[in-house]
């Protein structure tokens, strides 16, 4: 059911877009969704801040993805704004979803992360932690879920 839907995948780091540091996360949201069968474009870094991840999101959608995951940039330090610019393209939120990826974590400092999770037309919109275990976490408890929701959105029946 997932094979025709096309997914992009947003690393949301300064550093990483300066080359200052290795993109982990990115690579392996990447892969986890190929796994679930989506096409997945090639994953775009995108330096912090809410203007540069609101055009990155917009950008995603416009070219067609109906699963925009970002990475990075939920936690509560001052350049963290990956949830301001999300909220800023969500069209409704699903919050049910976002606290079932902070309760499936065994990190304790999960809790603070601001993540969303939320549609736009019939694409879905997650925002996972900036690291291989938060993406692990995230894909695990968003991949079942998928089929439904994209069906959902685009008028299937209940």
């Amino acid at each position: 059911m997932l094979d025709d839907v096309t997914g992009a995948v947003l690393t949301i780091s300064t550093r990483c877009s300066r080359g200052e540091r290795e993109d982990t996360s990115g690579p392996l949201a990447a892969r986890l969704l190929a796994d679930l069968g989506l096409e997945v474009a090639p994953v775009r870094i995108v330096p912090d801040g809410v203007e540069p991840v609101r055009e990155a999101l917009r950008a995603a959608l416009a070219a067609g993805a109906r699963v925009v995951l970002t990475t990075g940039g939920t936690g509560v330090s001052p350049s963290d704004s990956t949830p301001e610019a999300t909220a800023e393209v969500l069209e409704r939120e699903l919050p049910g979803v976002a606290e079932a990826v902070r309760r499936r974590s065994a990190v304790p400092a999960a809790v603070l992360s601001r993540a969303l999770v939320g549609t736009v037309g019939d694409a879905v919109v997650v925002n996972a932690p900036g690291s291989p275990g938060g993406v692990e976490d995230t894909v695990a408890v968003i991949g079942p879920l998928l089929g439904h929701l994209l069906d959902q959105l685009a008028g299937g029946d209940h």
